[in-house]
């Protein structure tokens, strides 16, 4: 017969095992690919180790490292062993003999297959499930710092009259422990299950019973175990309803308990309590009755309660007891809601006071002689000056200046303080003359210099008047170190003090060079540290580069955020830190907060929401690290610093009082300062932190009434209105300025904000809060209520009055001629003799240079409204002592700004002849500017922005003649009250109709 194999009939090839050599080279392969993997595991450590050791803070590593390990150990090798001894009692109590079925022959074929390897995945199961839940409890270090070092806040809840320091420090420890018992006995049980039935202790389609005595008891002691578990989760639930967030219809985000919680859900909470330990030893006794008919009969009645008693009976109770009466039922709960919210954020002691709104004296010149005393207004806006400082200080490429610049105060010649607009001169990587390894990381490493400017004034062509400046920085500021290695726009690492020079900068000598002296940074001269940084950055040139050598450290973690946020893990970094000159150093300035979302009663808020505003909108450079947490206590309680040079980090305790930061000095001690040690030169450029005081005002548009009838009603609810100067329809900043609230003898460094109605657009209230360091009165928040029987302007109609005046409109359309723009600075809000004055800067951006210059003042006091030149003069307007003096002609030694291009189409007319010639002057007057700008003829420059002047006074002149219409207009789209026109008149010309 044929061959009918499926193949060829020739001799077999046998394969045989790799040879010696080959094996040898695969095994030397894996060994180095494991000792590669184990090195780079070593390189971060290791790299953290050293981080930590360089600034000092290495008791943080270790305190943080131990933590997590003892948390992974301990919890990793209790479920561990949880799920392994049951796996190894169910094998145990297995039936000596399988019963005779279909199901338990196919059963054989497994319990065969794993016969030889029981004692592998036995050990291989355990390990997975404790590795999983060790990296789980090691995750939850700062929920067991708090608990082991929790202090007593000595404030007792009103429900159940225990410490605050059991709902923030106890509670979610003991939650975390529910939840880990949970897990372990769920898991045990499913483990103890698949066990038995892989063995025949329990059985489906076999005939019989279902199970053996042995799984009966060992299944029911676990499921015993798992319910009693629920009747511990039952109490805790119980204190749970004093920190358990919900939404109430009257007045949103609710914390604590209400009426339907205190007497339905607790007395559930604790009758299924009962219901649980008695379903639990029911299942324990099944150990002696062998039957799971009784305990399955009482977990049914456990669920069937739950639902009944602990559903179903609250909504009854809310539907026929509460909402027919809600005012009366939930005002109780909510004056507790009402006292803990404001102990909790530090708003209880907020002193709201009735204010008018409306001025009330009528001798104008003494309103205009008590500005002064009123505020220091600040017309320099430093998020938009920056562009600014940028072109007249950046001075090389290779520096640069944030977005958004910062105001402190400094001591003018005369000793007074002074609000300053300040910025550093930072490292910008993206102008360097060529990019490479050795310019980014050796040569350009640092950043030099202060520039600061008054806040009050600008020169006569709307330039910040610069207290510090030029490069090196010199002025006001005195001797100080200018090198800036560390600051908010270094992000990337450095390596210095080694072979390789650093730049400072350049001049008609050459270039500046320096080597760092500083002893921070990791020292590089270790060659396991070279190959441990060289893995971490994935930068391989560190091994080899002979550009480091004896000395080299290298700097990274360079901006003050992140090195505090480092040090302090525990800790909420302020969105925004800033620079001050403390002594001869630089000194960055972080405001950090302890937080919990534990306080009893107090509503939560979200502080990536609560401190958003516009400038976080556009940008996104000011916002709180922490975007989602959900807090409801917070304090400022530890100030930090940050050496510009050498990153040295020291922080401050702020808040002696506070029990968190005091649980956390436990956790780490000795790396929080006293407050006693804070210098005088450092107190005088602390500042209140803006994210607080967002989220504060924030909380006071609810919680600034004290009674619950008008909480509930939400007749009084405010909110922060959108920022009328910007187009994101976000919130408008706080602003710092020195200023005097009513009832005040002097100015205080303040930050102040406005409220609208809920709404609505006018003015309900007006607050501020002492911004000064050291002051009795730090901290103090003051709050001016208008009348709600009268309407006050608030920001956004006042913007729009501006905005509505036609004098202005038509002097703003003339300043945006050509390729122009207009920037409306911070609309400044300062109370004064029981009205209120506003200020708004108006900046403009003409040329191809488009750098944002102070040109115009926008000013409102009542119904008096002024557009000039300078502050002085719209003051003067406002309050009828106008002086109207021509502007002086550029020096013809400086060269002026170039003027803003006109607009293709002239304007069309108004109908007045006089108008529309001097617009067609003025259009010329721009024409002759521009043809003198390129013949550099600085003395026709001059004369043409002359005609340029009386030309736009013409027009203003023109529109304020007496017209059919009547319109009662003073120059410069004020209403002085100085024509001789009816007052109704006046009033339709005044620009107060937004």
């Amino acid at each position: 017969m044929p061959d009918r194999g499926g193949g060829p009939t020739g001799p077999r090839i046998r394969v045989g095992r790799p040879s010696r050599r080959v094996r040898t080279l695969l095994m030397t392969l894996g060994v180095l690919a494991v000792l590669a993997m184990a090195f780079v595991m070593f390189a971060g450590f290791w790299t953290d180790w050293l981080w930590y050791r360089s600034v000092g803070y290495s008791s943080v590593f270790t305190t943080t490292l131990w933590t997590k390990i003892g948390l992974f150990f301990v919890f990793g090798l209790i479920m561990a062993a949880a799920v392994g001894v049951n796996i190894w009692l169910a094998h145990r109590l297995r039936p000596p003999l399988s019963a005779m079925s279909m199901e338990q022959q196919s059963l054989d074929r497994y319990r065969m297959a794993i016969a030889p390897y029981k004692k592998w995945l036995l050990i291989g199961i355990t390990a997975l499930v404790g590795l999983i839940a060790g990296a789980s409890a090691a995750g939850q270090w700062r929920t067991w710092l708090m608990w082991v070092n929790g202090v007593p806040f000595h404030q007792k809840d009103p429900q159940f009259h225990l410490d605050v320091a059991f709902f923030a420090f106890d509670l979610p420890w003991y939650r975390f422990l529910l939840g880990f018992g949970f897990a372990a006995a769920v898991l045990s049980v499913i483990a103890a299950a698949l066990t038995h039935y892989l063995y025949g202790g329990l059985r489906i389609t076999s005939p019989g019973g279902r199970a053996t005595a042995a799984a009966t008891g060992h299944l029911s002691v676990l499921i015993g175990i798992f319910v009693a578990l629920k009747a511990v989760a039952y109490w805790l639930d119980r204190y749970g309803l004093a920190v358990k967030s919900s939404d109430f219809k009257a007045t949103g985000n609710w914390t604590g308990l209400r009426y339907v919680d205190a007497n339905a859900y607790l007395p559930a909470k604790t009758i299924l309590f009962c219901i649980a330990v008695i379903c639990a030893l029911l299942f324990f006794a099944t150990l002696w009755r062998r039957t799971w008919q009784l305990p399955v009969i009482g977990f049914g009645l456990m669920v069937l309660s739950a639902i009944l008693i602990g559903g179903l009976y609250p909504a009854i109770v809310q539907k026929f007891q509460v909402q027919p009466n809600e005012q009366a039922k939930e005002s109780p709960y909510v004056e507790k809601n009402l006292e803990a919210t404001r102990k909790a954020y530090g708003i209880g002691g907020t002193n709201v006071r009735e204010y008018p709104g409306v001025s009330k004296t009528q001798d104008k010149t003494k309103l205009r002689d008590d500005v002064a005393g009123a505020a220091s207004l600040r017309l320099l806006d430093p998020n938009i000056v920056s562009p600014t400082f940028q072109q007249l200080q950046q001075m090389k490429n290779y520096y640069g200046f944030p977005s958004n610049l910062d105001v402190d105060r400094y001591k003018s010649k005369d000793g007074t303080a002074q609000d300053t607009v300040i910025g550093l001169r930072e490292l910008n990587l993206d102008g360097i003359p060529k990019n490479n390894w050795i310019n980014d990381h050796f040569r350009y490493t640092h950043g030099y210099g202060v520039v600061a400017a008054k806040g009050t004034e600008a020169d006569d062509q709307g330039r910040p008047k610069f207290t510090e400046s030029d490069l090196p920085s010199k002025g006001s500021l005195g001797k100080y170190e200018q090198r800036i290695y560390y600051g908010e726009k270094t992000t990337q690492y450095s390596i210095v003090g080694g072979p390789q020079k650093e730049i400072d900068y350049s001049d008609d000598d050459g270039e500046k060079t320096t080597s760092y002296r500083g002893k921070s940074g990791v020292n590089l001269s270790n060659p396991l540290n070279r190959a441990a940084y060289a893995v971490s950055f994935g930068e391989p040139q560190m091994l080899y580069s002979g550009a480091i050598g004896e000395g080299s450290r290298i700097l990274y973690n360079r901006t003050p955020k992140e090195r505090v946020e480092a040090v302090a893990p525990w800790l909420t970094i302020d969105g925004d830190a800033y620079p001050a000159v403390v002594g001869n150093r630089i000194q960055w300035i972080v405001d950090a907060y302890t937080t919990t979302n534990g306080y009893p009663y107090a509503s939560r808020t979200t502080l990536g929401d609560t401190t958003a505003d516009s400038l976080t909108a556009k940008n996104n450079q000011r916002a709180v690290v922490a975007q989602q947490n959900q807090v409801n206590y917070i304090r400022n309680s530890v100030k930090a610093t940050v050496d510009a040079y050498t990153g040295d980090v020291k922080l401050y305790e702020w808040d002696t009082k506070d029990p968190v930061l005091k649980t956390w000095r436990k956790a780490f001690p000795d790396t929080v300062k006293d407050k006693s040690e804070i210098s005088a030169a450092l107190m005088d450029h602390l500042r209140y932190p803006q994210d607080l005081f967002k989220v504060q005002r924030e909380l006071l548009t609810r919680y600034h009434v004290k009674d619950a009838e008008t909480f509930l009603s939400g007749s009084e609810v405010w909110q922060v209105p959108d920022d009328p100067t910007n187009q994101t329809s976000s919130a408008v900043p706080p602003y710092y300025l020195s200023m005097k609230m009513p009832g005040q003898k002097t100015q205080d460094f303040s930050l102040t904000t406005s409220f609208n109605p809920n709404g609505r657009d006018n003015l309900s209230a007006f607050m501020s809060v002492n911004a000064e360091a050291g002051t009795d009165d730090y901290g103090k928040i003051r709050i001016l209520k208008m009348p709600s029987s009268t309407t006050v302007d608030g920001p956004k109609q006042v913007q729009s009055k501006f905005n509505s005046n036609e004098a202005i409109a038509e002097q703003i359309r003339l300043l945006k001629g050509g390729d122009s723009e207009v920037d409306y600075g911070n609309l400044l809000t300062v109370p004064l003799d029981g009205g209120l004055l506003y200020v708004e800067p108006v900046y403009v951006k003409g040329g191809g240079l488009k750098y944002p210059l102070l040109k115009k003042v926008l000013v409102t006091y009542g119904n008096k409204i002024a557009f000039e030149d300078t502050l002085d003069k719209a003051l003067n307007v406002v309050f009828g002592t106008a002086d109207k003096s021509p502007p002086e002609p550029p020096d013809k030694g400086e060269k002026p700004e170039k003027p803003d291009k006109p607009d293709k189409e002239k304007p069309p007319a108004t109908g007045s002849p006089d108008l529309q010639k001097a617009i067609d002057d003025a259009q010329k007057a721009i024409d002759e500017g521009k043809e003198a700008l390129k013949n550099d003829d600085w003395e026709a420059y001059g004369k043409a922005q002359q005609k340029l002047q009386d030309a736009l006074q013409r027009a203003e002149d023109a529109q304020s003649k007496p017209s059919g219409s009547g319109d009662g207009k003073g120059s410069d789209g004020s209403s002085d009250g100085t024509d001789k026109k009816p007052d109704k008149d006046a009033d339709k010309g005044g620009g107060d109709s937004g």
